[in-house]
């Protein structure tokens, strides 16, 4: 199981919201970059970068951030929010990106995602659902849709898509415990899917349930910043057999 230590950035620095709630921010470092500088000097290899002030305005907004910490590190970065266009997928892929997280677009404009899995292969590009009551949200989670999580998949597992990235919004920034019946469910229904946790995680046991589940990785952000599971328990457990 990948562990992916996560980054949501908001004005430039790096802070946490509860359950999407952007009048719930706590900014937690003033630097991005020296936080993900910590992660990879700890020997973590992956990160979840998320532009917070992209998901809510439509469009990738720090634009310096990512470049920066794509070129100071060889994190392995996989990237979401806002994205709208491919000119930013690609320009995402040449300041370093490794993937792009496709979330409120895929829900909108499948048509278009189609194309953009086509030409930039399934390995580059995750699929991105955020789940209230297994119904997708948008905008940041501003919004909820009309799509259930299960639609939302199989539409996409019919054009290739491999990676798939579910947040438990109810549960995410909250310290609760994750949903780990519903990435049960995921899995059942959908087998070969490379199914990435995120929302929820509080502690040692929380990871080690996902593992044992066969989540393909987990996102871990709050808990990591309010000290309740250290880089070098992550570390452990990321390169465990």
């Amino acid at each position: 199981m990948k562990i992916i230590p996560a980054i949501d950035i908001i004005d430039g620095k790096c802070v946490r919201l509860s359950q999407g709630d952007y009048n719930q921010k706590k900014i937690y470092h003033e630097s991005p970059v020296d936080m993900a500088k910590a992660f990879e000097d700890a020997g973590l290899k992956n990160l979840h970068l998320v532009d917070l002030d992209g998901a809510k305005h439509g469009k990738v907004i720090n634009w310096n951030t990512i470049e920066e910490i794509c070129s100071v590190t060889n994190l392995h970065v996989d990237f979401g929010g806002g994205i709208k266009t491919k000119a930013e997928i690609r320009q995402l892929f040449e300041v370093g990106v490794n993937q792009v997280n496709l979330g409120s677009v895929a829900v909108k404009e499948p048509e278009k995602v189609s194309i953009w899995i086509d030409e930039f292969g399934t390995e580059k590009i995750i699929l991105s659902a955020d789940v209230r009551n297994e119904m997708i949200a948008v905008h940041g989670w501003t919004e909820t849709s009309a799509l259930s999580i299960w639609d939302f998949i199989t539409n996409y597992q019919r054009l290739g898509i491999q990676y798939v990235t579910c947040t438990d919004i109810s549960t995410d920034g909250m310290l609760q415990g994750p949903n780990t019946p519903l990435y049960q469910k995921l899995l059942s229904a959908y087998p070969s899917l490379k199914l990435i946790a995120s929302g929820g995680v509080s502690s040692l046991a929380d990871l080690n349930a996902l593992k044992s589940i066969g989540v393909f990785g987990v996102i871990v952000g709050k808990a990591i910043y309010e000290g309740k599971i250290s880089l070098q328990e992550l570390y452990n457990l990321d390169n465990e057999p």
